[in-house]
């Protein structure tokens, strides 16, 4: 089988659930591609949308929240809303080229190409493969119900519920998860990723992740950290991203305190899982996913305003994670944790539960056996 994998770089997330995808079909003996299909249209279309999404969340949160409300309060009133409409545009490129290009099915990891092929796939004669939504958040963010795939991959049961009342049909859902590189569940012991790493091994680790922007108010977590007179009982790493300003921020503050590791953008994100005891970070569809997948006690921190707040909620609500209002009430929250054998196993028990670490090979089974069929 040959399948194409579409994505857009609003975010880590689309791109690296499209890529675990991938990961899975060639291992399964399948070809298969990944692009952000904004450059269909030019480099610096995809780069102009890209910049435009990043900046927004880095410096004005508060708009990308009111946008996604509005975005939100369209989606329950019209079939076609101004996004669709301009993704409708989208047509003109993506069609030769799926006509140079013949794909056995179509994985969309992003809802821009899914409007996009959806608008194809209602043009009189249109010619598709089999096309499949996949959404990477707790939550069904605008505008997913304009779009026609065959099938829709969720992340978790409970959602049913929301996507049939927004309008999409039952019998399309098919609750697998949220697609995630099986790396992240890395063969090391904890003992050996923080020997990899240079860590004490006779101290617990707490991670700190910003997302692949270097979201979730990482200095003044980071501050309230060094701050606790607990501090040098633990190594804290902190992970900025792609966000230079906040890593030469704390490293210039923190390059003296030898509790802090702080890094950039990293591709050791397995070995840091893995050496860690607890996971803070912001509640992205894919980094909380990997993480509760690592079966590690998350504190979720700041949301982006938006889809996040659902994500948060989800997991907060299934007792898979905690969370609090105030940096320091987020240090409190998770060092007293670490100090609560009984409540961590609970918390790893509904992680369990509820998030299958076996998801991406469970959707790409089901992807190649619906094209089987």
């Amino acid at each position: 089988m040959k399948i194409l994998l579409l994505s857009c770089k609003t975010g880590g997330g689309h791109d690296a659930a499209a890529n675990a995808l991938k990961e899975q079909f060639e291992k399964m003996g399948h070809e298969a591609f990944v692009f952000d299909y904004l450059t269909l249209a030019g480099e610096k279309v995809a780069k102009r949308v890209a910049n435009v999404y990043v900046k927004t969340v880095q410096k004005m949160p508060s708009a990308f929240g009111c946008a996604y409300n509005v975005g939100m309060f369209i989606s329950k009133r019209t079939k076609k809303s101004p996004v669709y409409l301009v993704n409708q545009k989208m047509d003109k490129y993506l069609e030769p080229y799926l006509e140079e290009h013949p794909y056995d099915a179509i994985v969309m990891t992003h809802l821009y190409p899914a409007e996009t092929l959806t608008s194809m796939r209602r043009k009189e004669g249109a010619k598709l493969p089999p096309i499949f939504g996949v959404l990477t958040d707790y939550t069904l963010t605008p505008f997913w119900e304009e779009t026609e795939c065959d099938e829709y991959i969720i992340p978790h049961k409970d959602l049913m519920d929301e996507c049939v009342r927004r309008g999409l049909p039952k019998e399309k859902l098919h609750p697998f998860g949220i697609p995630f590189s099986p790396k992240i569940l890395a063969p090391y012991s904890q003992i050996e990723a923080k020997k990899l790493l240079n860590l004490d091994e006779n101290k617990k680790v707490i991670l700190l992740i910003g997302g692949s922007m270097g979201a979730g108010k990482l200095v003044a977590l980071t501050k309230s950290f060094s701050k606790d007179e607990r501090i040098n009982d633990f190594q804290v790493i902190v992970i900025c991203g792609n966000n230079e300003k906040i890593y030469n921020k704390l490293v210039k503050e923190y390059k003296d305190n030898h509790a802090f590791v702080i890094m950039g953008h990293t591709n050791q994100m397995p070995i840091l899982m893995k050496a860690s005891d607890i996971v803070y970070t912001k509640p992205g569809g894919l980094t909380s996913t990997e993480t509760v997948a690592s079966r590690k006690p998350m504190i979720i921190t700041y949301p982006i305003p938006g889809c996040e707040n659902a994500n948060r909620d989800f997991f907060v609500s299934h007792n898979m994670a905690l969370s609090a209002n105030t940096p320091d009430e987020l240090v409190k929250v998770g060092i007293d944790l670490l100090d609560d054998d009984r409540k961590i196993e609970a918390i790893k028990d509904s992680q369990r539960i509820n998030i299958d670490e076996n998801a991406t090979v469970n959707i790409a089974n089901f992807i190649l056996n619906y094209l089987e069929k």
